[in-house]
């Protein structure tokens, strides 16, 4: 498909320039939430996990750890209901805890805006419409969290995603950021219905399972 100029030229610079001036406005807000991170939970600090990115590139995605790391008594993780802290809860509907992707943004792993991020590995799962998502940058916000975040279903998520791909514009871009702001104020589409995160998407035989 073809791309148009702000796409080719302008939004990648854009991005790096935006996430540079805010990581430096932003700094002293940076360290006080690692701070409280590191107090009400201890180390590590950030949350780092493998993720795919344009043309399913896969890189670290860092974040604001929301949750401990408690086992069960057969060595395996406890559900993300029974590891989410109550700071943790905070900040996830803050959206501080994403504040540290402003460094994939500038390192050029990920975009202001595009396709959340989603584990490497849903990537076998995708039919055909929903891998377009990797045709651009995954970004820190798009189209499926500003019209409905976790309580879209996984087909309206990509929809959204793809219907993103399809029109990348300056205008659109901003628009998008404005209104992921005024969202975040007010705290929408944190949870899903049935999970404190997302459920595992399985592809055409989804079934109910946390992650």
């Amino acid at each position: 498909m073809k791309r148009g100029v702000y796409e080719r030229f302008i939004k990648r610079p854009q991005d790096a320039l935006c996430a540079l001036l805010a990581v430096i406005v932003l700094s002293p807000l940076l360290l006080f939430v690692a701070l409280l991170v590191r107090v009400k939970m201890g180390s590590p600090v950030l949350f780092v996990q493998k993720r795919p990115g344009k043309d399913r590139k896969v890189f670290k995605l860092y974040k604001f750890r929301t949750m401990t790391d408690e086992w069960d008594k057969n060595g395996e993780l406890l559900p993300d209901e029974e590891r989410m802290t109550r700071f943790g809860k905070w900040l996830r509907s803050t959206s501080l805890d994403e504040l540290p992707e402003l460094f994939n943004i500038i390192k050029g792993d990920m975009a202001v805006v595009g396709p959340r991020p989603l584990l490497v590995r849903y990537l076998p799962r995708y039919n055909a419409h929903q891998a377009r998502r990797h045709e651009v940058r995954p970004g820190l916000t798009g189209l499926a969290q500003i019209n409905g975040r976790n309580t879209l279903s996984w087909d309206e998520r990509f929809d959204w995603d793809v219907k993103y791909v399809d029109r990348i514009t300056f205008l659109g871009d901003w628009k998008i950021i404005l209104k992921t702001v005024l969202i975040t104020l007010r705290h929408e589409g944190i949870h899903s219905d049935t999970s404190a995160t997302m459920e595992e998407f399985l592809g055409h035989e989804e079934r109910s399972v946390k992650v």
